[in-house]
């Protein structure tokens, strides 16, 4: 067993459960620390995507009690039926974009420079809905409209830009839109279950040929490690959004979009994909 690989899918499974539900990219840092640490040909790639399953089972262990009301009310509560009626509108646009140009984004922008670009792009858009934020509309999820979750997954469709962020686009999208901070980011945290799993199949199934029995080890490392770091992000999330805006993060995507320009630019980091 390759130890080296195992401790290289220990800080991918890591990275991806901390950056996956705040708003400063987790594909966009994967694809930066795979670089990094020499963990970027196509079987790391799908591993990157697949991964993401494990911070997706974290949504559903902290939403357990939600997911299960949603699963044995469907049938019989409206309520239900209009949530998941809610997530699915919400899951559409970025499916079906994502399918359609899937493979020209990731031939031209899964690059070092590309994705630093987004960081920084990103970051200015967080500090202009924060800076212009109003008295929000929505102040819970349940009190979302149908054209709600439409806005917030056409926003979720800026995503697909690695560097953006899913998260990021999600809830900064639905706070412009009139939802609540706290509506805006567990909205967010739903809508990660579909798209994250539908993206996870997708990818492991269209690369199949890749994969081997003699991954498991590697890629059982790295969805515990994503799964477990998530759990704590998610924790700490929720209390942050009480007392705090997002604008530290957008400072944090400036700075790490700089420094990887410029490090790149002086030729210190030798940002290969780049």
């Amino acid at each position: 067993m390759d130890v080296l690989l195992l401790l290289k899918a220990l800080v991918m499974g890591v990275v991806e459960g901390l950056t996956e539900f705040l708003p400063i990219s987790s594909t966009g840092h994967l694809i930066l620390v795979g670089d990094l640490i020499g963990f970027d040909d196509d079987k790391a790639k799908v591993f990157s995507v697949v991964i993401q399953a494990g911070a997706m089972l974290a949504i559903v262990w902290e939403y357990r009690a939600r997911f299960g009301r949603l699963a044995t009310g469907f049938a019989t509560d409206p309520s239900a039926r209009r949530f998941v009626l809610h997530l699915a509108v919400a899951f559409l646009p970025a499916a079906l974009l994502g399918l359609a140009f899937g493979r020209v984004i990731k031939a031209q922008l899964f690059r070092p420079v590309p994705v630093a670009l987004a960081f920084i792009v990103g970051a200015l858009v967080i500090l202009w809905v924060e800076r212009r934020a109003r008295p929000a509309r929505v102040l819970d999820v349940d009190d979302m409209s149908l054209l709600d979750a439409l806005k917030v997954g056409c926003a979720q469709a800026f995503a697909l830009v690695p560097g953006t962020s899913r998260s990021g686009a999600t809830i900064i999208g639905g706070m412009l839109f009139g939802l609540s901070r706290q509506a805006a980011t567990e909205f967010s945290f739903f809508l990660a279950v579909p798209t994250l799993l539908a993206a996870g199949a997708w990818d492991g199934w269209k690369n199949r040929a890749l994969l081997s029995a003699a991954d498991l080890p590697v890629w059982s490392v790295g969805m515990l490690a994503s799964f477990a770091s998530a759990f704590l992000c998610v924790r700490w999330l929720l209390r942050y959004i009480a007392t705090h805006d997002f604008r530290p993060f957008a400072w944090y995507r400036i700075a790490f979009g700089l420094v990887v320009l410029v490090t790149g630019w002086l030729g210190w980091v030798n940002w290969s994909a780049g």
